[in-house]
């Protein structure tokens, strides 16, 4: 036999090509997040590459298989062709891995989770995708990724060139051989001999969760979520059925009635939901928050009713909807919005609304297609929409859709034409969607993220204080409910304590409006957004029955909850204490004050429960 030396060294050189680029993409993610970074000592940094290390070989092993097997056939074909193919491989390999490197880095501040499944949804269209960065991120990101492939191909094409001119025909009894060699990737591949395959809870190693994302390897997790099938079982179940129910409803059972008078003088009250993109109650300051964002808002909580512990669901607004109109909780990874086959037999408060005798409009100034949005408001039996199609083009901003201002005008327009009682108007915002693209003056300037953030929402806290101001003055204000609620929570303005603490989900409701019997009142019951659709029915003597996840948000007992989920995680709170867990870890991420057991109990019931009833839809 020939000497298989340089057949065998091409293969390990190509191997820990692999690994040295995933230790260099660790690199470049924490230097992004470099202010994070800071707070962790050097001893953390170092083990997200010690721990990290077994998901690059796993990874490296997966992009290694072919390259080993091309390699045997030098044995008996000419090593330029077998090595050209290798070269083009990893050339597109390189292309395409960059760019996800740079996708990763930049949802992570956003989203608060490595690069996986989530990502696809937002393929179907494009366009909308890139409309979340601005035009310097887009341009620098495009500039980035063909520096970063050009170098990277350089470097491999030199180190390929090296060890290719150095490999010669062999001996037929190599392959054998080689083909052992290639089986062998199996060992990294899977982790080792152990039962259960290498994960993300094998690098998950610190109670800081950035150290443990900053150890995962971002485009494992990307293809590992993408090939991760559940075959129709509940992955968090925890209890048998009964029992997660019965964990449920020895709570929730006696949370469902009012335990005060109605709030509204009118039985059908018209009724205007107001979803404001993104909005945080970091920066609302009549709910503690920062003091001069929003400050219409802040001086509307005073003439109506504020919820001051109120919680969104989710932290998208394709999770926040089906919260919000379906009572719905999200799950912890599949978003239901996005599958027409499960939204249309989920409970919708349109639906409800129009048995009432409502006539129904929902109003968006974008493209009503993003995430599948269309489809789920069609099954909750709206035909009355306005959306980006119905506004000129130049007041659009250059990305989402139509101004707000623009926006709402059009929304006042219908309110004072051809208008129908009673009437129920869903009006869904966008020009705090990133990349935070307003009309006039930044207020906090454009320098930061969160400047951009706060600048956004002072333009919208602009739009509907004038909106505002402009119902008062209609006579149907007398015999109207006006709700204002955030669709999702934010990561913006940073807070201190884990990423998912309830501070990202805690959400400003205000509800205003002539229909109200009771005004400048606070409600500190703990409630969320899948209350909503439950709560207003009650009070419009409305067919509740259907809403089973929902709960009175005038009920007043200190048992009241919040139920909120992230990507595979949730949290549970109450006014008496925190509980947030982490699937992946199988750890809790926060336990803070009393009888946080009990929480645990019910967070992970409410998930079990809910996702099952998912997977029946």
């Amino acid at each position: 036999m020939k000497n298989p030396k340089n057949r065998f060294l091409f293969n390990v050189y190509y191997f820990l090509f692999w690994v040295a680029y995933f230790i260099f993409a660790r690199v470049y993610f924490l230097l992004y997040y470099f202010v994070k970074t800071k707070e962790l000592d050097a001893s953390t940094i170092l083990k997200t590459f010690a721990y990290g290390l077994q998901l690059d070989l796993s990874f490296a092993a997966y992009l290694s298989l072919i390259p080993f097997l091309l390699i045997i056939f030098t044995v008996i074909f000419n090593r330029k062709i077998i090595g050209n193919i290798i070269k083009w491989y990893t050339i597109l390999l390189l292309v395409i891995i960059n760019l996800l490197l740079l996708i990763d880095a930049g949802l992570y501040q956003a989203w608060g989770i490595r690069l996986d499944v989530s990502l696809l949804p937002y393929l179907n269209t494009p366009e909308l995708m890139i409309s979340s960065v601005s035009k310097f991120q887009l341009i620098s990101g495009i500039f980035i990724w063909i520096l970063l492939s050009y170098f990277f191909i350089k470097l491999y094409s030199k180190l390929h060139l090296k060890n290719i001119e150095k490999i010669n025909f062999g001996n037929w009894l190599e392959i054998p051989l080689f083909l052992l060699i290639t089986a062998s990737l199996i060992l990294p591949l899977r982790g080792g001999f152990q039962t259960i395959p290498v994960n993300q809870s094998n690098v998950y190693f610190s109670d800081k969760m950035f150290a443990n994302h900053a150890a995962i390897n971002f485009i494992w997790n990307f293809f590992n979520t993408i090939t991760f099938k559940t075959d129709g079982a509940n992955p968090y179940k925890y209890f048998d059925d009964k029992t997660a129910l019965k964990i449920i409803n020895s709570t929730r059972n006696k949370l469902l009635n009012a335990d005060k008078d109605s709030i509204l003088n009118t039985h059908k009250p018209n009724v205007i939901l107001i979803l404001w993109e993104s909005l945080s109650a970091k920066i609302v300051g009549s709910l503690g928050g920062e003091a001069n964002v929003t400050p219409n808002l802040n001086k509307l909580s005073k003439e109506g009713i504020l919820f001051t512990n109120f919680y969104s669901n989710g932290d998208r607004t394709d999770k926040g909807i089906p919260a919000i109109l379906s009572g719905y909780y999200p799950q912890p990874v599949q978003r239901i919005m996005r599958m027409p086959n499960k939204t249309r037999n989920l409970p919708m408060l349109p639906k409800k609304m129009m048995e009432l005798g409502y006539n129904t409009t929902f109003y968006y100034g974008g493209d009503l297609n993003f995430g599948n949005m269309n489809t789920y408001l069609r099954n909750a039996g709206i035909t009355n929409f306005v959306d980006g199609n119905d506004f000129d083009k130049k007041d659009w901003n250059s990305k989402w859709g139509a101004y707000d201002d623009v926006f709402m005008k059009r929304l006042e327009k219908d309110l004072t034409t051809d208008l129908q009682e009673p009437f129920f108007k869903i009006a869904l915002t966008l020009s705090s969607h990133e990349p935070y693209e307003i009309k006039g003056e930044y207020k906090f300037g454009k320098e930061t993220h969160d400047n951009l953030y706060r600048s956004s929402h002072f333009y919208t806290d602009k739009v509907i204080g004038n909106f505002i101001e402009f119902a008062k003055k209609q006579e149907w204000y007398k015999n109207t409910l006006i709700v204002i609620m955030s669709d999702h929570g934010h990561s913006s303005p940073e807070h201190k304590g884990p990423y998912f603490s309830p501070k990202k989900f805690k959400i400003p409701m205000v509800w205003l409006g002539g229909a109200l019997h009771q005004k400048n009142i606070e409600i500190e019951t703990v409630s969320s957004q899948v209350d909503f659709s439950y709560t207003l029915l009650d009070l419009l003597n409305g067919d509740k029955k259907d809403f089973v996840f929902s709960k009175h948000i005038f009920n007043s007992s200190e048992n009241q909850y919040a139920h909120y989920t992230f990507n595979k995680g949730y949290g549970t709170l109450n006014k008496k204490g925190i509980f947030i867990y982490d699937y992946i870890s199988g750890k809790p991420i926060l336990e803070a004050g009393k009888n946080t057991k009990y929480l645990d109990s019910l967070g992970k019931a409410i998930t079990q429960n809910s996702y099952e009833d998912f997977l029946k839809r």
